[in-house]
C-alpha cells in the first residue's frame, strides 16, 4: 500500500475525516436505528421484499456461520452476485466481522473472475448458478476453504443464532477491494480502508438533494460505486432501498408511476434511455427531478436538455480510486452545474499538473492497488493520486474534464479530443450516444471515427452531413470525423461506460473483413 503522509493523517482525523469506527460499527448504527426500513428487489429472477431488521438477521446469522467455520478480520470474503438480497446479506456480514469484501461484477466471465480470485486469494467466495452460467469456473472455486452457492447450499452457511455486536478491527486496514470495470485490458484491485470508505459514504450521504426520494438502483452491488449507494449511504439516511437486477427502463418507468420510485441520475445512459422510451411520458418528470451525472463524460448537449424539461441537473468527478474529487451542490449557480464537473468536495485537494493532468488527494482516496507496482506509479510521495485525466479550471475553481491522456486521436501529429468531437456529434439529429476513436491511416498515422447509437427509426447521417455538423459548429477540419459507423448499442461497463477499447477492436476487425464503411 501507498505510504500517506503523516501530516494528512494528522489533519484527516482532527478535521473529522476519519474516524475510528469500522465500516461494520457504521452499519450496525444506521440498521439499528431504522429497523423497519423497507427493502425491496424488483427482480423476475428471485424477487424479495422485507425490511432493514430482516436482513439484518439474515447477515448476523451469515456472520456467525462464517466465524464458526474460522472466517477472522481481515480475511477476504468474495461475493458474485447480481442485485439480490443475498448480496446485501453476505455484504453486511462481512462488515459485521472486520473481513476485507471483494465484490465482484455478477456477469464477469473466466477470465476476469480467475484474475480476480488469484489476486486477492479469498476466504470465502459466495456465487450464484441461477443465471444460467457455465458453472460460474467451477474450478476456480477448489481452493477456495469456503463456497456458499445461492440457490444451493447458501443457507447452509447460516447459523441459527445471529451474532451480536461487531468484530474489533483497525480503522485503517483494507475493508474493500474494488475491481474497475473493465476500461482496459486487466482490472485494477483498487483497496479501500475503514476510513477512507466510511469517508466516502458519509460524504455522500450528505451531498444528495434531501427530496431525493426512494431511489430504484440497478448499477450493480458488485461495482464499487453500485455497492455504496445501493447499500451504504441509504442506511445512513434512513431511506428504503430498492434494487433491480436488470436496467430496464420501461419497466422503470412503470415502478415510478405504480410505486412512486424515483430515479436520481447515474451514467447518461440510465436517465437518457428513460427519456427516450416510448413508454416516457410528462407524468414520470416528478420522479426525476434530479440528475447527478457522473461516471463518464457528461456531454453539454445533454446536461442543457434535461434543464430545458425541468430536471435539475449536478455534475461529480472521481474514479473507483478517488471516488469523490468534485462535485456541484444541486444549489449551484445552473451554468457551473451544467457546464462543469465541480469543484473540490470537502476535504479533497485538487492541482493540474503542466500538462493539464488531475492530481488529488483526500480522506476518501484508497490506500492503492493489489498490484504495487501500479501502486508507485499512479501515486506520489506527497500523497496525490494521478488521475490520467486533463481539465481545466475557471476563476472560481470550477473543474472541467476535458480528456484523457489515453483518450487523444492523433491525426498527422496534431492531437485531436476525442471528448470534443463527441460533443459535436451528439449535436447531429437522431443521435442517442456518439463515440469518437482512433483508427489507423496509412498518410495520418491515425483518424477519427464517429461511431453512433442512432434513435429508433432515424437514418444513419451520411459523411457530408457529419460535416456539415462540425462546419457549423467550428470545428477545425483536422478535427472532422472521417468514418461514421452505427451499433445498435455499445459495450459498456457494469457502469454504464462505453468500453472504447472494444470499440476499436471491433472496427479494427470490420476493416479486416472488409465490410463496407461510410466514409
Amino acid at each position: 500500500m501507498r505510504k500517506i503522509p503523516v501530516d494528512l493523517v494528522t489533519r484527516y482525523q482532527e478535521e473529522g475525516w476519519w474516524t475510528s469506527e469500522s465500516l461494520g460499527d457504521l452499519l450496525a448504527a444506521g440498521l439499528a436505528a431504522a429497523p423497519d426500513t423497507q427493502f425491496r428487489i424488483h427482480s423476475a429472477k428471485r424477487p424479495w421484499s422485507g425490511t432493514y431488521g430482516e436482513v439484518e438477521h439474515d447477515a448476523r446469522r451469515l456472520a456467525a456461520g462464517l466465524r464458526r467455520r474460522g472466517v477472522e478480520p481481515g480475511d477476504v470474503v468474495a461475493f458474485q452476485l447480481p442485485n439480490w438480497v443475498e448480496a446485501a446479506t453476505v455484504f453486511w456480514a462481512s462488515a459485521f466481522l472486520g473481513a476485507t469484501v471483494v465484490p465482484i461484477v455478477h456477469f464477469y466471465g473466466r477470465k476476469e473472475l480467475t484474475y480476480i480470485l488469484e489476486s486477492v486469494r479469498p476466504k470465502v467466495f459466495v456465487v450464484t448458478e441461477l443465471l444460467g452460467l457455465p458453472d460460474t469456473c467451477a474450478d476456480l472455486r477448489e481452493d477456495i476453504p469456503i463456497v456458499g452457492v445461492v440457490g444451493g447450499n447458501f443457507e447452509e452457511l447460516l447459523d441459527p443464532e445471529p451474532m451480536v455486536g461487531t468484530l474489533a478491527v483497525d480503522p485503517d486496514s483494507p475493508a474493500l477491494i474494488a475491481f474497475t470495470s473493465g476500461t482496459t485490458s486487466s482490472p485494477k484491485g483498487v483497496v479501500h480502508s475503514h476510513r477512507t470508505l466510511g469517508c466516502e459514504t458519509r460524504q455522500l450521504a450528505a451531498w444528495y438533494p434531501p427530496e431525493l426520494g426512494n431511489q430504484i438502483t440497478a448499477a450493480p452491488v458488485g461495482h464499487f460505486i453500485g455497492m455504496v449507494n445501493a447499500l451504504l449511504i441509504p442506511v445512513l439516511n434512513n431511506i428504503a432501498i430498492n434494487l433491480t437486477d436488470v436496467w430496464d427502463p420501461g419497466k422503470v418507468l412503470e415502478l415510478m408511476l405504480s410505486d412512486g420510485l424515483t430515479v436520481g441520475g447515474g451514467v447518461p445512459y440510465y436517465v437518457t434511455s428513460l427519456l427516450d422510451h416510448p413508454d416516457y411520458t410528462d407524468a414520470h418528470l416528478p420522479f426525476m427531478r434530479y440528475a447527478g451525472m457522473g461516471g463518464a463524460s457528461v456531454p453539454a448537449a445533454l446536461t442543457t436538455r434535461l434543464a430545458g424539461i425541468g430536471i435539475t441537473v449536478y455534475r461529480s468527478y472521481g474514479s473507483t480510486e478517488h471516488p469523490s474529487i468534485t462535485g456541484s451542490l444541486y444549489t449551484a449557480p445552473e451554468h457551473k452545474r451544467l457546464f462543469t464537473d465541480g469543484n473540490t468536495m470537502p476535504g479533497v485537494e485538487m492541482r493540474l499538473a503542466e500538462d493539464g493532468e488531475i492530481l488529488s488527494r483526500g480522506p476518501d482516496l484508497c490506500l492503492g492497488y493489489t498490484d504495487p507496482e501500479l501502486t508507485a506509479k499512479m501515486f506520489d510521495e506527497d500523497g496525490w493520486y494521478h488521475t490520467g485525466d486533463i481539465g481545466v479550471l475557471d476563476e472560481d475553481g470550477y473543474l472541467t474534464i476535458t480528456d484523457r491522456k489515453s483518450d487523444v486521436i492523433i491525426r498527422g501529429g496534431e492531437n485531436v479530443s476525442a471528448l470534443e468531437v463527441e460533443e459535436v456529434l451528439l449535436t447531429l439529429p437522431g443521435v442517442a450516444e456518439a463515440v469518437a476513436v482512433a483508427v489507423p491511416d496509412d498518410r495520418l498515422g491515425e483518424r477519427t471515427a464517429a461511431v453512433l447509437r442512432l434513435h429508433p427509426g432515424v437514418q444513419t447521417p451520411g459523411l457530408d452531413q457529419v460535416r456539415e455538423c462540425f462546419a457549423d459548429a467550428g470545428m477545425a477540419k483536422q478535427k472532422w470525423p472521417e468514418e461514421v459507423h452505427v451499433v445498435a448499442d455499445f459495450p459498456r461497463t457494469p457502469s454504464g461506460k462505453v468500453q472504447k477499447f472494444i470499440v476499436r477492436r471491433d472496427l479494427a476487425q470490420t476493416r479486416a473483413a472488409g465490410i463496407a464503411i461510410h466514409s
